[in-house]
């Protein structure tokens, strides 16, 4: 066998295995959902009720039909916030209080694989509760949407994923590395993110230094491209889409580097030193 076949094959080999690794993971999440309906049912309908009471505080106040449509769209991408920062981002954490961290580190894999098979399978079932809840917005509240452009829209759409994602993959190794309780890390993050990000309200109200910042977060940019390409005669936007999805594409980047960076980190902490967390002085 010559060098160059030699080094294909190897090159194939490990592929293939990171391939397998990244079906592995995900394969539990898309299954999972099958074997207790009674969760479809809670992550899917229950939620449905806190986008109700908002949309029905819009029509109190006589606000522009296009707010409910704001509110639908925004409590379609609260599922994807609460997939990534619950079971991206404190995964390592459960993985470690159950014992299974170490199968992670010593299996012939990058981490990088098994996180973004947790990620295949979180879009696949949370994109689950996020259509439910736009069904619920067109059928019963009657939310019309006028799509300007597709392409540009599924552009934001798919690289919100990729950055938010990526962002729940640096969290996951932050979270071993500060040593502290991901739950409690998780709750104090959950409802600034719905302030800043602008789940049930266009961004740019926030003003621009506060909605500048907020643009670091994914969700902030994605949520106010899609309103204005659904919606692009109500005038809410904070910038132009075609920026916003440069900008999602540059965090998607940023966010994977640091992600791969961070896991790299914590394995050849785990490696030399024994130990997952940083020694604060």
């Amino acid at each position: 066998m010559s060098e160059s076949s030699a080094l294909t094959r190897g090159i194939r080999d490990v592929l293939l295995r990171n391939f397998r690794a990244m079906k592995g993971r995900a394969y539990p999440r898309i299954i999972g959902m099958n074997r207790e309906p009674s969760w479809l049912f809670f992550d899917t309908l229950m939620p449905i009720l806190s986008i109700a009471a908002f949309v029905y505080i819009y029509k109190a106040m006589n606000a522009p039909p296009q707010y409910i449509g704001y509110v639908i769209i925004g409590g379609a991408m609260t599922a994807y916030w609460m997939n990534v920062l619950w079971s991206m981002a404190a995964q390592l954490y459960w993985e470690k209080e159950i014992g299974n961290l170490q199968l992670y580190m010593i299996a012939p894999v990058s981490r990088m694989s098994i996180m973004a098979g947790m990620a295949v399978g979180g879009v696949f079932s949370t994109t689950i509760r996020a259509a439910a809840t736009i069904l619920v917005g067109l059928l019963i509240f009657h939310v019309e949407f006028s799509l300007a452009s597709p392409l540009l829209l599924l552009g934001v759409f798919a690289f919100t994923l990729i950055a938010l994602y990526g962002m729940g993959m640096m969290f996951a190794s932050l979270y071993l590395l500060w040593g502290r309780e991901a739950w409690h890390i998780s709750e104090v993050l959950t409802e600034p993110i719905y302030l800043l990000s602008g789940f049930y309200f266009p961004v740019k109200y926030l003003g621009t230094g506060i909605a500048t910042i907020a643009a670091l977060i994914p969700l902030t940019l994605g949520l106010d491209g899609m309103r204005q390409l659904l919606f692009p005669y109500a005038g809410d936007g904070f910038i132009p889409p075609v920026y916003e999805l440069a900008v999602l594409i540059l965090l998607s980047g940023i966010f994977l580097v640091l992600a791969h960076h961070f896991l790299n980190y914590m394995e050849n902490l785990a490696k030399k030193e024994g130990r997952l967390t940083l020694r604060w002085q």
